[in-house]
């Protein structure tokens, strides 16, 4: 491989690598800055879900949608879910119309909380991505975070049938 192939092609010039960089970085901030609180970025991204869900819905949302509207897996929204349960943020009852599901509601020190974490966070984001110019920066998050269409690999020329 040619030095300029490698210039062009290295590691620098790939968005995926630099995301992964930068995300990397991201994520030690906001840590760092829900630390004092006793949060993980997890458990802090599932408890704003449910605030805001609950705020927004008015019906306490089920596990399900909190794992949807967080972008999570579901069985590790549970096993998190629960956690949060047992330090008395969060309460779990069953759905009246569906035993199987769980609808998850925050308690009165999980509102105050979530409340807290959320100004803390939205502090470490203002600082984080100070330098970047804000309306387009969003603009680029949003159409990365929407829904692609699937692609095959690479060169993959298959034909729907």
């Amino acid at each position: 491989m040619s030095g300029d192939h490698a210039e062009r092609h290295g590691p620098g010039q790939s968005p995926g690598f630099l995301l992964w960089q930068v995300t990397n970085r991201w994520q030690r901030s906001i840590v760092a800055a829900l630390k004092p609180l006793g949060l993980t970025h997890v458990q802090f991204v599932l408890l704003a879900s449910v605030w805001w869900l609950s705020r927004t819905g008015g019906t306490p949302p089920t596990q399900r949608e909190l794992a949807d509207h967080a972008g999570t897996d579901p069985m590790m929204a549970s096993q998190v879910l629960r956690a949060l349960e047992r330090r008395g943020l969060v309460r779990r009852d069953r759905d009246p119309g569906d035993g199987r599901a769980w609808r998850v509601a925050t308690t009165a020190p999980a509102t105050r909380l979530a409340e807290k974490a959320i100004e803390v966070v939205e502090a470490a984001d203002r600082a984080f991505f100070a330098g970047a110019e804000p309306t387009e920066l969003m603009r680029t998050l949003r159409s990365l975070a929407s829904p692609q269409p699937t692609q095959g690999p690479p060169g993959d020329v298959s034909v729907p049938a």
